[in-house]
């Protein structure tokens, strides 16, 4: 049995929850999310609490135990509070502009990249050279950040690429000249 799964998750008084069998609901003061519920997975919602059960002792039922705690825990915060995470562009000439709901990257490319935002992500951009995105689903948010990352992953050299704002590249000496 997991450690995590067997921890109740606090709910606070803002947020609402509904359970139809299914899919959860929750509704919280920042906005509403919603996750279908895998049936080996048994919920028991109290009015300050959601504790959850395991339908029978197989081995993919103890798999989403904790997962599903997690997944529903991370639901309460994100309505609650909602996540956040910042990404830097290092670089010279590297930038970001934001026109409409598209994203325009310059990182080193014979072209710029465009990137949609998908619904429920919210950017910032500070500078020219820092994002920060926040949303209510932290797999989203994730996702989206990993994608932005993906596009100039930074190079252990110089480092220039586009990191987590608390990421650190480790770095490597760059090649010697021969000696004669």
């Amino acid at each position: 049995m997991s450690r995590v799964g067997r921890k109740a998750i606090v709910v606070p008084k803002e947020v609402d929850l509904r359970f139809d069998g299914e899919v959860l609901s929750v509704k919280g003061p920042k906005g509403e999310l919603r996750r279908s519920i895998n049936s080996k997975i048994k919920l028991s919602i109290n009015s300050s609490q959601i504790s959850l059960s395991i339908s029978d002792n197989s081995k993919e039922s103890k798999s989403l135990f904790g997962l599903f705690r997690s997944l529903i825990a991370n639901m309460v915060i994100g309505v609650t509070d909602g996540f956040k995470k910042t990404l830097e562009i290092i670089g010279v000439g590297y930038k970001v502009e934001l026109s409409g709901n598209q994203l325009v990257f310059n990182l080193g490319y014979s072209h710029p990249i465009k990137y949609d935002i998908p619904k429920g992500i919210e950017i910032q951009l500070e500078q020219k050279n820092k994002l920060v995105l926040t949303a209510l689903d932290k797999e989203l948010l994730g996702i989206t950040a990993a994608k932005i990352r993906s596009f100039r992953a930074p190079e252990p050299y110089k480092g220039k690429g586009v990191k987590y704002l608390e990421e650190r590249v480790r770095r490597k000496a760059g090649k010697t000249g021969a000696k004669t």
